[in-house]
């Protein structure tokens, strides 16, 4: 049997560790929870820290969220598609948008229900993912503006998902102009200045923060205390809030060459073996994971004697050496994980989900 476990203290201690920073430097932030994939019990640990508002790709998970607390701001954190837009309304307090015809779409759903629906408009910073062009913004805002049930309550941009474009000061600050352009143009208050994530989080920590950012969207920092922009940890954080363990299901020598022509996988990859370890064996572990729970190179074993040796769809090979620490059928294997792994694990629902 595969777990993983929350740590509910070390949960804790990142959130409060991530609070104090951004209160120091007067900014909001929302929890982006796309990493728990709705899952309930997990949420509501969350939650119950104190969170007013969640950010999530997922409407699904946003209804979990109002089902554990209707009064969770939450932000659904990618463009809606038209066929979603009704479900946005109804879960969503605020979308972030870049097209148009959608805000529309949105404005419509709004006035059935009785709603005033709130929007962050992204901007292109050079990502090339979601955003509307440099150019376009003016005239964008301004057809937007004229909507009755639309209220705009932000400008925001991605960085670094995509291509990996860092964040800097003058990207930043042109996000702060830009804000600054349109609520002097149209005599609009735009609370939100949204150009905050984790990989920005060392910019504030380091006090090069350009001012009128005042909006954090955070998850994979507050989960693992990961240094985005370092791709490396930050100090006094918790790195292993989630940790990760799978069974040994089958123990043996064996060799360390396959014997038969060789092909490829079921991943499509032909493997080479050295001469030299023909004839030679090690212990092999097989684990009751596979690809369809994470892709191994997402996984790290705690133990550094071993190694993974390959997967399939439904087990992970290990090799254990000699197997110096004695593992045997029944054991587990602890890895920790990157976001991927983390956020695949998650994602499966075979894959037992504990707190401690």
């Amino acid at each position: 049997m595969a777990f993983i476990v929350l740590n509910k203290k070390k949960l804790k201690h990142n959130y409060q560790f991530l609070n104090k920073l951004f209160k120091k430097h007067k900014i909001e932030w929302a929890i982006v929870t796309k990493l728990l994939c709705g899952n309930k019990a997990y949420l509501k640990e969350l939650i119950d820290l104190g969170v007013k508002q969640i950010c999530d790709s997922r409407v699904a998970n946003l209804k979990v969220i109002k089902e554990i607390d209707s009064s969770i701001e939450t932000i659904y954190i990618k463009p809606p598609s038209k066929l979603g837009v009704k479900n946005i309304i109804k879960y969503a307090d605020i979308s972030i948008n870049t097209e148009f015809e959608t805000i529309k779409l949105l404005n419509e759903e709004a006035k059935q229900m009785n709603k005033t629906h709130k929007i962050m408009i992204m901007i292109e910073m050079g990502e090339l993912r979601e955003g509307v062009l440099w150019d376009e913004f003016i005239d964008f805002y301004e057809s937007v503006f004229n909507l009755s049930n639309i209220e705009v309550v932000g400008i925001g941009t991605n960085l670094t998902c995509l291509y990996g474009v860092l964040p800097n000061q003058d990207k930043l600050i042109q996000l702060s102009l830009y804000e600054q352009l349109i609520e002097a143009k149209f005599n609009k208050n735009i609370p939100y200045v949204s150009g905050g994530s984790s990989v920005t989080i060392p910019l504030a920590a380091k006090n090069l923060l350009p001012i009128g950012v005042n909006h954090f969207r955070v998850g994979e920092t507050l989960f693992l205390g990961t240094d985005v922009y370092n791709d490396s940890t930050i100090r006094n954080m918790e790195h292993n809030v989630f940790q990760f363990f799978s069974e040994i299901i089958e123990l043996s020598e064996k060799p360390m060459v396959p014997n038969g022509e060789l092909g490829t996988n079921v991943e499509g990859i032909e493997y080479n073996f050295s001469e030299e370890d023909i004839g030679k064996s090690s212990f092999r572990a097989i684990l009751d994971i596979g690809l369809l729970d994470v892709e191994e190179k997402h996984l790290e074993p705690i133990d550094s004697n071993i190694e993974i040796a390959g997967s399939s769809s439904d087990m992970i090979v290990l090799d254990l050496g000699k197997n110096p620490n004695n593992y045997k059928v029944g054991d587990l294997v602890e890895f920790s994980l990157n976001y991927m792994g983390t956020l695949s694990v998650l994602n499966s629902k075979y894959i037992e989900k504990r707190i401690q």
